[in-house]
């Protein structure tokens, strides 16, 4: 039964009269605002997002930040990233403090099934974890990037599994499965979405890739910088956009299936501008810049049950206000203890009228801050002023190319203002990161220790020079080792399974891992030894290969409870290198 919402001037009725509204919110991976059908690009076709526009509400300039971890960061606690303690997108630095409450919280607390599918990056080991941040059901990788995207190495719920196919088809189909799941049971659910494409490596599945390869680029859309274009990988991204979109339509089908989607609000976005020079609108910037090209990104808003169809919404606003709009949307009580940054987009949802962006006196106002590794900038409605100081119109000028901050001293002042306050106010609460990776939380077992993770000493080398999905190599001195600063959240006998890879040749290793004082020793006896990953890319690739690495049960240990270094070195190499390392699993098998 439709759960109608009557609007009577410009006043909607309270979404909590009602029974619970089911949510799935689909993000995708370094897609820019121009890889869409829907915004003008003709060099490919997305019907499917698409119709989220014609049945729903679309977004005109919405805004997120210029790299993943903080946009991820971002929609899920409605607070500016670095109050939040992410500051990067690796190493640590992607993780949300603790004392956050999560959008997933708030709705795991309203009585929601709550899953997530695909890529996290907001922390691996718990309390990190998704299943420490309100989700329930975790299915996907915690990294930012994953070297691979055929019947890789997944996690489900702290195991590690196979995938099944290619990475967006599966976890989409995961995701399929929770929802039927939830109907099931007669339980409202709410199914985050996270893709990890277009990102690299340019892998995609032929059925998409034989429409774009012999393309001529002449016969194309060209970016604002055409002689920079990379052919393979443009074509590659717009055939991954398009599985993309084929993927929200499998969901879309689903929901229509089980006759829920009229009570299910459906939200799609992307987390920052695209990852290589393509259509883009003219827009300056792509992804990591803080200009427009860089943050803007669609927002589309489907719910048959109140939101009318085609509504265009023209004002500004943040991957900030999605947590308090999905919630007041979805009548869900319950708040977050700290103040948000965001604001609820239902006024500019219902409103009846769009306002002239012409007329200064009309809009909303508000200031939306861009920021990234030193670089600010700042946008109104109207004006953007950039990390140079460099002042934009853009309403006559959006390509940012005429400089209008001598010719308009009181708009600058009053945007540069906002960035002070930014810097003086929010940036300042980030402070020095010294949080631990969390080994053996007392609310797990298991524990996930990447390479990623970890700090090389010697001559020990990494295989990428980006660590996410990275493992280590050139293993070849006794004195050399890595480790990791850890705190064991609960004592106990623990059981360690390291993955790695070792041919025949160099068999023989001594592995000793150790931990205050507390040592575990294992020789490498048997032959892992795969070819790198090479075989999927459509592009060859500027980040490193990965490779199916195996595990190896070492035995068990004793960890006290508390900080301290965890250490693996190899202290007897016979062979021309110890081993290849990709990661420890440690679970907890006796409590102490």
């Amino acid at each position: 039964m439709l759960r109608l919402v009557f609007i009577l001037f410009g006043v909607i009725c309270l979404p909590g009269l009602w029974a619970k509204t089911n949510v799935v919110v689909f993000l995708t991976d370094d897609q820019g605002w121009g890889d869409l059908s829907l915004n003008g690009n003709s060099n490919l076709s997305t019907p499917n997002i698409d119709s989220l526009a014609t049945e729903g509400a679309s977004f005109d300039r919405f805004f997120v930040c210029p790299v993943c971890s903080p946009t991820r960061a971002e929609f899920l606690t409605g607070r500016h990233h670095v109050r939040s303690g992410v500051y990067s997108t690796s190493a640590g630095g992607e993780r949300m403090d603790l004392d956050e409450t999560t959008i997933a919280d708030l709705f795991n607390k309203a009585g929601y099934a709550t899953g997530a599918f695909g890529k996290w990056h907001n922390g691996m080991q718990y309390p990190y974890h998704p299943l420490g941040r309100g989700f329930d059901y975790f299915y996907g990788f915690c990294s930012g990037h994953w070297g691979n995207y055929y019947n890789a190495l997944m996690e489900r719920n702290g195991e590690l599994v196979n995938g099944q196919g290619f990475c967006v088809d599966d976890f989409t189909t995961e995701a399929m499965n929770f929802i039927d799941r939830a109907v099931k049971d007669d339980k409202p659910f709410f199914a985050y979405v996270p893709y990890n494409t277009p990102h690299s490596p340019m892998q995609v599945p032929d059925r998409w890739w034989n429409k774009f390869k012999e393309k001529k680029m002449e016969d194309m859309l060209r970016s604002r910088n055409p002689d920079k274009e990379d052919r393979l990988h443009l074509l590659a991204a717009l055939a991954m956009c398009e599985n993309i979109d084929w993927n929200v339509g499998r969901v879309l089908k689903k929901l229509d299936h089980l006759k829920v989607a009229d009570d299910t609000i459906v939200l799609f976005f992307h987390d920052n501008g695209p990852n290589g020079r393509r259509w883009n609108g003219d827009m300056e910037g792509r992804k990591g810049s803080t200009e427009e090209g860089g943050t803007r990104s669609p927002l589309l808003i489907r719910w048959p049950a109140s939101i009318k169809p085609g509504t265009e919404v023209k004002q500004i606003a943040s991957v900030l206000d999605l947590l308090p709009t999905l919630t007041e949307l979805a009548g869900v009580a319950e708040k977050p203890k700290k103040k948000l940054d965001g604001r609820s987009l239902l006024p500019l949802l219902y409103e009846t009228k769009q306002k002239d962006l012409n007329d200064l006196k009309s809009i909303m106002p508000r200031i939306l801050i861009s920021s990234w590794k030193g670089k600010i900038g700042a946008r109104d409605q109207r004006f953007r002023l950039d990390y140079k100081g460099r002042l934009y119109d853009m309403v006559k000028d959006p390509g940012q190319r005429k400089d209008l901050s001598k010719k308009l001293p009181k708009i600058f002042n009053r945007l540069n203002e906002e960035i002070e306050r930014y810097k003086t106010e929010i940036l300042v609460e980030l402070g020095v990161d010294e949080r631990p990776f969390v080994i053996g939380h007392p609310d797990v077992l298991w524990t996930q220790i990447p390479a990623r993770d970890a700090v090389a000493n010697g001559g020990i080398k990494r295989s990428n020079i980006f660590p996410n999905c990275s493992y280590f190599l050139n293993w070849k001195d006794e004195k050399d080792f890595i480790s990791w600063d850890v705190e064991v959240g609960k004592a106990g006998l623990y059981e360690v399974e390291l993955w790695y890879a070792c041919p025949h040749k160099d068999l023989g290793a001594e592995i000793e891992l150790s931990f205050n004082g507390r040592f575990l020793k294992n020789r490498i006896t048997r032959e892992v030894n795969p070819p790198l990953l090479t075989k999927f890319d459509r592009k060859q690739r500027t980040e490193g290969y990965v490779k199916h690495f195996e595990p190896m049960k070492m035995g068990q240990i004793e960890l006290p409870a508390g900080k301290g270094k965890l250490k693996l070195q190899a202290v007897k190499i016979p062979g021309a290198q110890a081993l290849e390392f990709r990661l420890l699993m440690i679970n907890r098998v006796v409590d102490k």
